[in-house]
């Protein structure tokens, strides 16, 4: 017998509590479930829905729903007609005191079986995604598997449930509870991917040859998240990511792993696998100037800051590399001059786009005009 007890009693037993009974009525027809959803698509809060059959008299109807060892939020429970919603219809909703339980009472005009869909957020039942990548030999493209792995505490059992994650039905599988289970939830072979070093000023010497010891950039594969890639269109979700690599003797290399992002259709998913000690960027601010000093009120001065830097990148792989170079600029800045593509990313970032070829080295320069407040 199942923890969650929906059940019903005729309007007989409206007679029997309004004839002085004390005690709540205990209910024994218990209808099983026809089906269950277990919808994964928050991670802080699992929404069960499920829907059964009930055999209405003509008239009011008592059903019985409890939850006695499991985890349920009681604000959460809902209770809606599917087969004859002109014809069903709930009148009201008690909770006895000192009980896991509610009583809904609802009236029928003629004696029917009604579908009914009962949902409610349960606790203590969550999911995590783990995905698993391959890169072949040369680096271009991805077979990426996506794992989910259910986990069940709740005090709940489910002998088979639809298990969905974003909007879209992944696997039907039982749940037992205090089970931790794991499906594959989708493959996609084939996905177009770069590998890009970036380097970060906030985080990356200027000068690494000042540095004790060699300078390390981090390197990533990415990919953006489209069906023409073969993931779908839901989001990839938050997850760990182990990266491998075909070494073309028919076995893999692991590369490393990554706690990726929540990934939405059309966004790139970015995947560190490591670092690089063959490229190199020196930065270097060969000049500033203060432009347009602008009294404002007392002692504030609306100023022009004119700032120019130079890299010198090198490249001491025998391959092609892709790099971005990340700046933070702040204030009400924009870019003047320029010899490298560059993209805005946001109010405080700058990337600066470089495409290394073989042992090649190169000079790069942009001006930066930043319009801003000082205080004397």
């Amino acid at each position: 017998m199942k923890k969650l007890l929906p059940s019903f009693l005729a309007a007989l037993m409206v007679l029997a509590l309004t004839s002085g009974a004390s005690a709540r009525t205990k209910l024994t027809a218990l209808p099983e479930r026809e089906s269950v959803t277990i919808r994964l698509d928050n991670p802080d809060a699992t929404l069960i829905e499920e829907e059964r059959v009930l055999t209405l008299q003509a008239g009011e109807n008592l059903v019985d729903f409890s939850w006695r060892g499991v985890s349920v939020n009681p604000d959460s429970i809902r209770f809606k007609v599917l087969s004859h919603p002109e014809a069903v219809t709930l009148l009201s909703v008690s909770y006895p005191p000192g009980e896991a339980a509610l009583i809904w009472r609802i009236n029928a005009a003629a004696p029917l079986e009604e579908r009914v869909r009962i949902s409610y957020l349960l606790r203590d039942i969550d999911r995590l995604v783990a995905y698993r990548a391959v890169a072949d030999k040369a680096e271009t493209t991805l077979d990426i598997t996506g794992l989910g792995v259910l986990r069940n505490f709740s005090g709940e059992d489910f002998d088979g449930a639809l298990i969905s994650l974003d909007g879209g039905a992944l696997m039907t599988t039982p749940s037992i509870s205090g089970e931790t289970r794991r499906a594959v939830l989708f493959r996609a072979n084939d996905v177009p991917m770069a590998k890009t070093l970036l380097w970060d000023s906030n985080n990356l010497p200027w000068e690494p040859e000042r540095e004790e010891s060699d300078v390390s950039i981090p390197v990533y594969y990415e990919f953006i998240n489209t069906p023409d890639a073969g993931l779908g269109q839901g989001s990839l979700w938050e997850g760990k990511m182990r990266i491998f690599q075909d070494d073309g003797y028919d076995a893999t290399i692991f590369l490393g792993e990554d706690n990726v992002d929540f990934t939405p259709p059309g966004a790139k998913m970015r995947v560190k696998i490591g670092f690089s000690r063959d490229v190199k960027v020196t930065k270097k601010r060969i000049g500033y100037e203060e432009l347009n000093h602008r009294p404002s009120r007392k002692d504030p001065v609306l100023r022009d800051r004119v700032e120019r830097f130079t890299f010198r990148v090198e490249n001491f792989k025998d391959t092609p590399v892709a790099l971005e170079i990340v700046e933070h600029p702040s204030g009400d800045w924009e870019v003047t001059e320029a010899n490298v593509k560059w993209e805005r990313k946001s109010s405080s970032e700058l990337v600066l786009y470089v495409a290394l070829g073989p042992g090649e080295k190169r000079e790069l320069a942009y001006s930066n005009l930043t319009r801003d407040i000082w205080n004397r």
